[in-house]
């Protein structure tokens, strides 16, 4: 029986699955932060003078798991866009200021649901990736049994 066993750490399959799930992982808070955002995008504040819901940005980062080797992606911060508040003319509105005007969310609904679309490209391709490598795990199996 042949016994295989990667040089210093992991194989670069186990990488490209750890790098692979990290990425999904990533790609879905993004996919929530935008639904988020998305489902929000015309919450105004309760009172007048108050700030309604602000866009919320995810930023990431990258980390080496020193088990695998592998290159990660992490979700670094969830930070509030500070863009300014878009303001729509209703003096009939709770949240109204003494000249009529509403302060809307700083959400742009098109920018996010390409936001969306992105990330669940990349969680897609996140799930090309493992699928490929649990098949090249198969293939070297069965060399080995061979």
């Amino acid at each position: 029986m042949i016994r295989v066993e990667p040089i210093g750490g992991a194989g670069p399959l186990t990488q490209a699955m750890a790098t692979a799930a990290s990425g999904m992982s990533t790609q879905a808070v993004r996919m929530r932060v935008a639904a988020e955002n998305i489902a929000n995008a015309a919450s105004t504040a309760a009172t007048a003078g108050g700030d309604p819901y602000r866009r919320k940005l995810v930023s990431f980062r990258q980390q080496l798991d020193r088990s695998t080797g592998a290159q990660l992606v992490r979700t670094g911060s969830i930070s509030g866009d500070q863009r300014d508040f878009r303001t729509q003319y209703d003096p009939a509105h709770p949240a109204a200021d003494e000249r009529g005007y509403v302060k809307m969310p700083n959400v742009d609904t098109l920018l996010e649901q390409a936001d969306l679309r992105t990330a669940q490209r990349s969680y897609e391709a996140g799930i090309a990736v493992m699928q490929q490598a649990k098949s090249l795990y198969g293939k070297t199996l069965d060399i080995l049994r061979s």
